[in-house]
């Protein structure tokens, strides 16, 4: 049994990742200051657990960490603001909480868990949006891109850049103080519990609500979508695999690539039979084509995203109908 620390965990994938860590007998203490998680009745089962600690704090105090024993063997470090809404209308919330709170964990890693076996940072396909607007980038993309940063005025820029100096925290404090990383960019990952501000849940209410068609934006842009459960059994296998110590690793499903337009077929099919599509024009700032080269994961440990996209969209479906009047981002 391990003891694991888990920052964000009220989220949509921590709450996720909590079930299967304890699946695996591990004590888990979670974190979150609840500023986007809920403690919605799916947490409050996993809150049942006696295997579990929530604590409400806000990671960018001065001493968020006071009370806690410094015997973690995993840390996976999943806070952070998130979302298009929040990027556009809070961009100082995010670089800030963003930025602050994974450098107070880091410091205090460094200074109280000796024994930590890994931490692991959550990051995103978004680093790529400026070299991918401005140079442009295979696809599918290998993690050994070249990252820069679009127009800085940008507030949509803010995310990438909070994260791209994650990423810079977890290698130099990593160097430095011998503290074992790995970073995870997550790709379009989707199922139950997501929220409602994301493309997949989004289609499914407005399917579930339209009379006569579903209007669809940027209908040839293409996404590779990966299931929750996928992304959290890539994630643990990468924290706990001392091969992908220092390592950068894609956590998505790079061999389904679908457009908007066929994804909301299959979403109709299944949501709203006999419901026509009205395509519009393209989300302003949405890249054309997102797909990540996932062969370094399963490299790595031998792991590559099982769940078919038609499975992944009935399990989520069946948790959203349950759930269609109960919005939130």
């Amino acid at each position: 049994m391990a003891k694991v620390l888990v920052t964000g965990g009220v989220g949509f994938v921590g709450c996720h990742l909590i079930g299967r860590l304890l699946d695996r007998g591990h004590e888990i203490h979670v974190v979150d200051n609840l500023s986007r998680g809920r403690l919605d009745p799916d947490f409050a089962e996993v809150l049942q657990h006696p295997g579990v600690r929530f604590v409400e704090a806000d990671l960018t105090v001065e001493t968020p960490f006071a009370g806690f024993a410094p015997d973690y063997d995993y840390v996976y470090h999943l806070a952070a603001v998130v979302g298009v809404d929040h990027v556009r209308c809070r961009p100082d919330r995010v670089l800030y909480v963003n930025t602050v709170a994974t450098l107070r964990l880091f410091e205090w890693l460094k200074d109280n868990c000796r024994g930590l076996r890994k931490v692991l940072f959550s990051s995103t396909s978004e680093v790529y949006a400026g070299t991918m607007k401005h140079y442009g980038v295979p696809v599918p993309t290998p993690e050994d891109v070249t990252l820069t940063l679009d127009d800085l005025q940008s507030p949509r820029t803010t995310y990438a850049l909070s994260k791209i100096v994650g990423e810079s925290i977890c290698h130099t404090y990593g160097r430095k103080y011998d503290i074992p990383v790995t970073i995870v960019r997550y790709h379009n990952v989707y199922g139950p519990r997501m929220g409602f501000a994301h493309v997949i849940p989004e289609l499914m209410i407005r399917a579930h609500k339209a009379k006569d068609a579903l209007e669809v934006y940027s209908p040839d842009h293409t996404r590779a979508f990966c299931y929750v459960d996928d992304a959290v059994e890539g994630t643990i296998r990468l924290a706990e695999a001392d091969a992908a110590r220092g390592e950068v690793v894609h956590v998505g499903n790079g061999e389904d690539e679908i457009t908007i337009r066929a994804l909301a077929e299959k979403i109709v099919r299944l949501v709203h039979p006999g419901l026509s599509l009205r395509p519009l024009g393209a989300t302003e700032g949405s890249p054309a084509r997102r797909c990540p080269d996932t062969g370094k994961m399963d490299r790595l440990v031998g792991f590559k995203a099982r769940v078919p996209l038609e499975e992944g969209l009935r399990r989520t479906w069946a948790w959203y109908k349950k759930h269609v009047d109960d919005v939130y981002e």
